[in-house]
């Protein structure tokens, strides 16, 4: 709906919604690519998957979470911009720089991760074959198999400092020079103003990185908790990101807002 919306709206075509179709369709590729085996497993439909079929759901995921972090950084530097530079805005911002920004966080987003993912097709998987989700990750492969995995442990940790930590570095910086920007407005209104504008994205960065935070946790220090918890958190860090942004935007956007209900009321 959202990218209906931005389509076909004209007033719509700005940078800040052109990196919000982006998060929407980074959101739609994650629901479609993991939704119909959490489904199939909860209506009891699916009890197994095929490793090459579990190795490319593993690539789509942490690729697409990368790509989704990528998005939160460009959306936080938009936000930058038009806060602390608003007059250069739209010279900073261009289509053709917006297209590169975009072509960026693809190619960042998805050659980054073959090597680690390949690698999991060779691996000897001599452990028990059980999941502790309802769809495949890289860490729950690597804990099946017997061979060698320090390839695999010492570049998924590499992946995860460069891609989401760097990432949430930058975010944060940026909320704290457009903090500094806002402080120093005069106006009160206008303070206030300013900062609503940060309101969704802001609300976007904690729904993706909470989740990630309390499934990293979990693994890492919950061994003795109950497996429920495990399949809980790793469901709430595929699951709600996707469903909470469109809500997010759609409540806290004006112009969104005022287009979807115009949507609805075109169908009654």
């Amino acid at each position: 709906m959202i990218l209906h919306v931005i389509r076909t709206e004209p007033s719509l075509h700005q940078p800040m919604f052109y990196f919000l179709a982006m998060l929407a369709l980074t959101d739609l590729c994650m629901g479609l690519s993991t939704v119909h085996t959490v489904l199939g497993i909860f209506w009891g439909l699916i009890q197994d998957i095929n490793l090459d079929a579990c190795i490319a759901q593993a690539y789509f995921i942490h690729g697409l979470s990368f790509m989704e972090s990528s998005v939160l950084l460009a959306m936080s530097f938009d936000r930058y911009i038009a806060i602390c530079n608003p007059l250069r805005y739209s010279s900073i911002l261009t289509n053709a720089k917006i297209v590169k920004i975009g072509v960026a966080i693809i190619c960042r987003s998805s050659m980054l991760i073959p090597p680690v993912i390949i690698r999991l097709k060779f691996l000897n998987y001599c452990r028990p074959h059980f999941l502790s989700h309802s769809f495949c990750l890289h860490q729950d492969l690597i804990r099946m198999a017997c061979g060698d995995i320090r390839f695999n442990s010492i570049y998924g940790l590499a992946l995860v400092i460069s891609n989401l930590l760097l990432d949430s570095v930058l975010i944060l910086m940026s909320y704290i020079m457009i903090l500094h920007t806002v402080l120093a407005i005069a106006s009160r209104e206008e303070r206030m103003k300013s900062l609503q504008t940060c309101v969704s994205h802001i609300s976007a960065v904690l729904v993706f990185y909470i989740p990630i935070i309390g499934l990293t946790m979990v693994h890492r220090f919950g061994q003795h908790l109950s497996p429920l918890v495990q399949v809980l958190m790793g469901n709430i860090y595929i699951l709600f990101p996707p469903l909470m942004n469109p809500i997010i935007y759609s409540i806290k956007t004006q112009q969104i807002r005022v287009r979807v209900q115009r949507l609805f009321l075109k169908g009654t």
